[in-house]
């Protein structure tokens, strides 16, 4: 196969350090069970289909790294995709630079992704790498949003009444979802700058904004929600099942 033909080498960074308190007590979020196969899992595999992902980097809490690697070595993934697992840090911008430090220098794409994404098809994943071969710095997978937005002043008391000061314009507005697809040395710059000047940014291409680079967006999935409350495990689970139905997934 010509240098032409190969599909890009890729890397995966999944932040998992976190604890994910809004789906209750009990084992972190990324290893909730879904269709009894921890989310994790889930969202490990379905970068790993795409046939440009060589590395998957998750980023475990610093004393769960056993455990995680013990999850990963139990469950099959294929064989032209390898994976890592590193001790994260006390935030996701943290847990993702350190994760960004464990990717070989030979891989130029890299992707970020939510371990409680679990569901995200393997043409998303393809169609945000393709957008960081093809030139762009930042890419995010992104939805038109339904509903009517509102920009308010936050209550002074939790749950009381809050102003609201502005509608913006719901056709200019998109629902970001993740993987989000970086020029590897966009991304490195990013952390860097960012966390130098004592900035944050709620996703990783908002990094990238604050170096005013340009971040493009491709279309997402609706399957490819964030499993956040209880009833959002619900929601995966018919999902599954929808997929073992049809598809034989």
């Amino acid at each position: 196969m010509s240098d032409e033909a190969r599909p890009p080498r890729t890397a995966v960074v999944i932040p998992a350090a976190g604890r994910g308190v809004r789906l209750g007590p009990g084992a972190p979020k990324a290893l909730r069970a879904l269709n009894g196969t921890p989310m994790l899992v889930h969202a490990v595999r379905a970068m790993a289909a795409s046939r440009a992902v060589r590395l998957v980097v998750v980023v475990a809490p610093a004393d769960g790294v056993a455990e995680v690697k013990h999850l990963l070595d139990d469950h099959a993934l294929p064989e032209r995709t390898d994976y890592l697992v590193v001790a994260g840090g006390d935030t996701r911008q943290e847990s993702v630079r350190l994760g960004l430090k464990a990717v070989p220098d030979d891989l130029d794409i890299v992707l970020v992704h939510d371990a409680a994404r679990p569901l995200v098809p393997v043409d998303t994943v393809d169609a945000v790498i393709e957008a960081v071969r093809d030139g762009a710095v930042a890419v995010v997978p992104a939805l038109p949003v339904a509903d009517t937005v509102k920009e308010v002043e936050p209550a002074t008391e939790p749950g009381g009444p809050e102003q609201v000061v502005a509608t913006p314009v719901r056709a200019r507005l998109r629902a970001v979802q993740t993987p989000q697809g970086f020029d590897r040395a966009t991304l490195v710059d990013a952390h860097a700058t960012v966390a130098l000047a004592g900035e944050g940014a709620t996703d990783d291409a908002g990094m990238v904004e604050k170096l005013g680079a340009p971040v493009v967006v491709v279309p997402g999935h609706e399957e490819a929600f964030k499993v956040t409350r209880p009833l959002d495990l619900v929601l995966a689970e018919a999902v599954l099942a929808r997929r073992r139905a049809n598809d034989g997934f």
